[in-house]
């Protein structure tokens, strides 16, 4: 036990050695590590230490074990938290990345609707319509709004992105709206019916560009 305990914070050390050189570019992405026998050797350590370390740091996606192939780096530094880099990110920022993904993700909608898709939308649209309910209740309506373009999309990547954007943008939304409500709500909701009717007649670039024109101005009404 005493033996396990004394391994445990050696191996941590190995593994962030491991990392620095990694970072240093001493093995690119895609590289092969040396053997086990010369890795062990270089590092000074063991090789059940070594082992150790490889894990930690497969666990958090900087290298790959592969049987009987060796161990291959597959990320260049450890990847942070989504949440604590969404926390930590300013609205702005976190704005410019939905217009990345939406207005793709808009532009493949209209390529990729369905009949199905295009009734979901039509249901959005109407129900985040202007009619004197709460800011929070809007606010809730809005982003089930967008969900359904990025639903029509038909990829799952791209809605498992803009869901780990929501708490982020709807607290900034909420705060923005309470302090500073929209000029004119039905300008608003008119950016979002073209949006729907550029998707609806499947025209791609015109689907595109209404959602970066409306994102665009949501970032600078946030600014």
């Amino acid at each position: 036990m005493v033996a396990q305990l004394q391994r445990h914070p050696l191996a941590a050390q190995v593994a962030e050695a491991l990392l620095q050189r990694i970072r240093a570019g001493e093995w690119p992405l895609g590289h092969r590590l040396p053997g086990e026998t010369t890795l062990a050797a270089r590092l000074g350590v063991g090789r059940s230490t070594l082992r150790e370390a490889i894990r930690e740091l497969a666990g958090k996606g900087v290298l790959d074990s592969r049987q009987g192939a060796g161990v291959f780096v597959t990320a260049l530094d450890v990847v942070e938290d989504w949440d604590a880099v969404l926390r930590r990110a300013d609205v702005a920022a976190v704005i410019e990345a939905r217009i990345a993904i939406e207005a793709e993700a808009a532009g493949l909608a209209a390529g990729r609707r369905t009949p199905a898709d295009v009734r979901g939308l039509r249901r959005a649209l109407v129900a985040r319509a202007p009619a004197g309910r709460s800011v929070d209740d809007h606010v809730d309506a809005d982003m089930a709004f967008h969900r359904a373009v990025i639903v029509a999309a038909h990829n799952e990547v791209l809605v498992e992105l803009f869901d780990a954007f929501v708490p982020r943008v709807r607290t900034a939304m909420v705060h923005m709206l309470r302090a500073r409500p929209l000029a004119s709500e039905e300008a608003d909701h008119g950016a979002h019916a073209e949006l729907v009717d550029a998707i609806a007649r499947r025209d791609v670039p015109a689907a595109a560009a209404a959602s970066r024109t409306h994102l665009t101005a949501l970032k600078e009404a946030l600014a």
